[in-house]
């Protein structure tokens, strides 16, 4: 397994590229997650004594890799947090589907999660206990199976891509949780771009891979 890698850090925040098999925090079994991780890290680095403080914003599926940012301060994840309220932080994911999609579009459902199954159903209406997820896609190259799609995240729900994708009939490729076929060893659907407003200068940032 591959081991995360710092992209960026200042005295306020830290971005870090997860690879797949890592979770984004413990989960309580001996799995490796990013949180423990560049907590590790950062108390190595600097020679911290005691705990070290890292807040986690956003998370990303075990097998699924990509940019994560974390915060090192309370104010500053508090100050982000804020944004993914609000939709100022942007995330964009590249992803190979089934099957030939064409064009480009905008998927907008509803999904209620199974906690104790970790699974999520899609809905085309509300319903009772339903969160409303959406999400605009650009489809790429086909290669006679899949389709390559870029997409950029407008909720962040739990599995929102990869049940939204299976939904309308174009899972996504190594999902077989979702219906997709066997390809290679993961889920191939990586977060590849992040951008936020900085906490402190007020600057967008982004950080792609």
């Amino acid at each position: 397994m591959d081991t995360p890698k710092v992209i960026f850090e200042d005295n306020h925040l830290l971005v870090a590229y997860k690879p797949a098999g890592f979770l984004s925090q413990s989960d309580g079994s001996d799995a490796p997650d990013m949180l423990n991780y560049l907590k590790s890290y950062i108390k190595v680095k600097y020679n911290k004594p005691g705990n070290v403080f890292l807040g986690l914003l956003h998370r990303l599926d075990r097998n699924v890799s990509g940019v994560m940012v974390f915060a090192k301060t309370s104010k500053c994840a508090s100050r982000l947090s804020d944004q993914i309220r609000k939709g100022d932080f942007t995330k964009k994911y590249r992803a190979r589907v089934a099957g030939k999609l064409e064009g480009e579009g905008k998927l907008v459902n509803y999904l209620v999660k199974d906690e104790k199954k970790n699974l999520v159903t899609v809905y085309d209406k509300e319903v009772k206990g339903s969160k409303r997820c959406e999400l605009l896609y650009k489809a790429g190259d086909y290669d006679g199976n899949f389709t390559d799609v870029d997409i950029t995240l407008i909720t962040g729900r739990s599995h929102q891509i990869r049940a939204q994708f299976s939904h309308i009939g174009h899972p996504l490729a190594g999902d077989t949780k979702y219906g997709g076929p066997a390809y290679g060893k993961g889920i191939c659907l990586e977060s590849y771009s992040i951008s936020f407003l900085h906490p402190v200068s007020g600057e967008r940032v982004e950080f792609t891979v």
